[in-house]
């Protein structure tokens, strides 16, 4: 279900993400049209959501972990409005990763960047960018597909786009039920990262 808060938010920011930025969106055909599954991308910046989510909306609603900061800030209420969730970030949180897992269990798109934060060039970060298996493990406990994709432009919004998003298959994890789950995580980690390597050359 969408949220109202979601709904508007797509409504004052569609004109301005879809001509102003050029928004470019390839393979939505990848991405599953009914129940939940883990949509996971490479993250360049805080702006990222928009074009990941925009060419799903206003039928999907994306749910996004944020880091628990930012509840603090006077855009909780925005977050909260939009059904982000927290996280703990460089702290394993168990909490988050059961929600997430309760979400796309349930049939909610829920967002994972396996990087953990934004790439950033040229600074010194208290996170660095690096995979996480976190997108991976949700999807495999909640019995969902994981699909990945790759945002480009969202660094150079002052040069109006093109903002560009490519959306691609499914990640292949039913073969992984042999193996122990931290074996079959870092597994479907790889090809996932893989899969959005080769998506971002596409951009």
């Amino acid at each position: 279900m969408v949220s109202p808060v979601y709904l508007f938010t797509g409504i004052v920011s569609y004109p301005f993400v879809r001509w102003a930025l050029r928004l470019r969106a390839y393979g939505t055909e990848h991405i599953p049209r009914e129940g939940g599954f883990v949509l996971s991308a490479n993250h360049v910046s805080n702006f990222d959501p928009w074009p990941l989510g925009m060419p799903l909306w206003p039928q999907r609603q994306l749910r996004f972990m944020a880091k628990v900061e930012l509840f603090r800030s006077p855009l909780w209420p925005i977050l909260k409005g939009t059904g982000a969730f927290k996280v703990h970030r460089g702290e394993g949180d168990e909490e988050a990763v059961r929600t997430a897992v309760e979400l796309a269990a349930g049939g909610e798109v829920v967002v994972i960047f396996p990087e953990g934060t934004r790439r950033e060039k040229g600074l010194v970060k208290k996170f660095h960018a690096r995979p996480h298996t976190g997108a991976a493990r949700v999807a495999l406990a909640a019995g969902v597909p994981l699909v990945p994709a790759a945002i480009a432009g969202t660094d150079r919004l002052t040069r109006l786009g093109p903002l560009k998003v490519a959306y691609g298959p499914p990640i292949e994890l039913d073969d992984l039920g042999e193996h122990e789950p931290r074996e079959a995580t870092q597994i479907g980690t790889e090809r996932l990262m893989s899969a959005i390597t080769e998506l971002e050359g596409t951009l």
